[in-house]
């Protein structure tokens, strides 16, 4: 029986007037992977402050198990700047012990790309101080995941990680012993590393089985039968219910609770776009042009970061980008946006950019575009424009599309220097489709937005007609938008990927594999040998334990179904000996498979 580590009792917690946490109890127990979503501002980070003892409640209390250890990433980190990366996360090991140690080099390369840490200037003995906020993060990833936890609470830990980053976490969580609580709006690692959820609304705390998408089926579900909410947000959630079950096997789990009544809601759902009709549309707002380019070289300072580059994106085009950080996502953009703005007249390093005449471009970039800070919500977004045209003949005021976004009509009111930083970036991305472009630009747009917003961005952008290029770390985010995806690889090209990220990620495991073996093998590795021929064992015995458990599911699925067809034939003497023959053969592999998997289990 699974061992308690956490119990909340009966917990509140309020802000000024506001109540964030009322009278919610819970419980965190060994082997628990806990994801808690949930709109910014609800209580997200409060809850799981108190769930660390970084916070006291107000009423009830928090109660850890006796010897519990505890490793907790905050979204403010407290690393001695004075410190160098080696002391903070390797401490008073030698070379040859921490490069003899499998797990720590896992996590090096895994946040950092290497055991040297490319990209640091002095590798390991850099100097913390002067590091941007996205180094020091994965530095306090780094020093956290090394050690040893039984609980371990992550505060939105893929912030600053690319796609690679986020994958390898994904993977070295699922592989971890520790109980797992974690606050992040990445839907695709929810679902990779999770097998419960925490929604957190209005003062209360939700839970359900399963992951993400086993997540958005219970509510859907469950706001079926309670049909309190009110139908716009019920749309919202049946289209991405839609997307859920339509998508590919991979991107949702097993359901683990009655799920037929969550399908009937999507049975007359359309797909979330209808493509050709948008193509149409664009075409008749941007011509055949949009952007062309031809040999063009794009740099960055003395840096070339993509070299001979003839592309074209046309009418209705979606694109998502992806790419290592540093390879030119950014910079790509930059270009064409400068062209466009000029109407021409700046170009790249090298060749031509040419742009469709009819082009109007938004360009959402990281950064929060400064605004007055005494003006008002709904007075930022009417200084563009009263009313927006969102195409085939939908129109939405100032005020609709506010509150759409997540802004009241007390929060219209709200002073722009009194929001916060994702609601600063929610205005941000308001203004510029009240502008009415016919082609966008985000880079980052999923920057400090929570859950809701998300699906109600991506549903807005569903009928939107245009040209998009979308940059983003969240591939949930560019599977959902955009229709196919292109790469920088960080050799100078950009490369279309048929089948989106996983392709995206193979080939960079690829390439990754190819220098290292161009580099032959490094002290660290020499040292480090013997550990490797144990954890490579491990690792064939975790492959093969997976690959029973899948049989044994197979098998347990034709039971199922050899125990139906005997009720259906009960009278018919020998087809249910026949079956029953079946049966019995099947119970026979289930013994020998299980006393494999027992065998396997202590090697894993």
């Amino acid at each position: 029986m699974a061992v308690n580590l956490v119990n909340v009792e009966n917990v509140s917690k309020v802000y000024g007037t506001r109540a964030l946490l009322d009278g919610v109890s819970l419980g965190v127990s060994e082997g628990d992977r806990i994801g808690v979503v949930g709109r910014n501002g609800d209580g997200k980070t409060t809850l799981i402050r108190m769930l660390a003892k970084l916070e006291e409640a107000d009423t009830g209390r928090v109660t850890h198990s006796g010897g519990l250890r505890l490793g907790v990433l905050t979204q403010h980190d407290s690393l001695d700047p004075a410190a160098t990366v080696r002391h903070e996360v390797i401490g008073d090991l030698a070379d040859h012990e921490w490069a003899g140690n499998a797990k720590i080099r896992d996590v090096l390369t895994g946040l950092f790309g290497g055991l040297d840490l490319p990209g640091f200037p002095q590798g390991l003995d850099t100097v913390i101080g002067p590091l941007s906020g996205g180094e020091r993060r994965r530095i306090a990833l780094a020093k956290l995941l090394i050690d040893e936890q039984d609980l371990i609470v992550l505060d939105e830990p893929t912030n600053h990680l690319d796609v690679e980053g986020i994958a390898w976490l994904a993977r070295h969580l699922r592989e971890r012993r520790s109980a797992l609580v974690c606050v992040t709006h990445d839907r695709w690692f929810l679902d990779q590393v999770c097998t419960r959820m925490w929604d957190v609304q209005k003062g209360d705390v939700y839970e359900y089985e399963g992951g993400y998408s086993d997540y958005v089926f219970a509510r859907a579900e469950r706001e079926r039968i309670a049909a309190t909410e009110e139908a716009k947000r019920q749309n919202l959630v049946r289209k991405e219910l839609a997307w859920l079950r339509r998508g590919a096997p991979a991107r949702t789990s097993k359901p683990r609770f009655r799920v037929e009544a969550a399908n009937e809601l999507i049975a007359d759902v359309p797909p979330p776009r209808d493509s050709s009709e948008l193509m149409k549309f664009a075409s008749s707002r941007l011509g055949r042009t949009v952007f062309d380019l031809e040999d063009v070289t794009v740099q960055a300072g003395p840096k070339v970061l993509l070299k001979h580059l003839t592309w074209q994106l046309g009418p209705g085009d979606r694109i998502g980008l992806v790419g290592v950080n540093g390879a030119g996502k950014t910079s790509l953009l930059r270009a064409l946006a400068e062209a466009a703005y000029s109407e021409g007249e700046r170009q790249p390093a090298g060749g031509r950019v040419k742009v469709g005449r009819t082009v109007k471009l938004a360009y959402l970039s990281q950064e929060v575009a400064e605004l007055d800070p005494t003006w008002r919500v709904l007075e930022a977004v009417q200084r563009v424009r009263e009313r927006v045209d969102l195409g085939k003949g939908r129109e939405m005021t100032a005020g609709q599309l506010c509150e759409t976004f997540g802004f009241g009509k007390e929060k219209q009111w709200t002073p722009v220097g009194d929001l916060s930083g994702g609601e600063r970036r929610r205005l941000q991305i308001l203004r510029l489709l009240m502008d009415e472009p016919n082609v966008l630009f985000l880079d980052e747009p999923t920057n400090d937005l929570d859950i809701e917003t998300l699906t109600q961005l991506e549903d807005l952008l569903d009928g939107w007609p245009g040209s998009m290029i979308v940059i983003s770390h969240d591939r949930f985010f560019i599977e959902r938008t955009t229709d196919r995806v292109f790469a920088l690889l960080g050799d100078g090209t950009l490369r279309m990927l048929p089948r989106g990220i996983d392709e995206y990620l193979e080939r960079r495991q690829r390439m990754e594999e190819a220098a290292a073996a161009a580099a032959g093998p490094a002290p660290a590795k020499a040292a480090a040998e013997a550990s490797e021929r144990s954890a490579a064992d491990q690792r064939a015995a975790k492959k093969e334990l997976q690959k029973i458990e899948r049989q044994l599911d197979k098998i347990s699925e034709k039971e199922t179904t050899l125990h139906a067809r005997i009720a259906e034939h009960a009278t018919d003497f020998a087809k249910v000996a026949e079956l029953d023959a079946e049966l019995r053969e099947l119970a026979g592999q289930r013994e020998e498979l299980e006393l494999r998997w027992l065998e396997l289990a202590e090697d894993a």
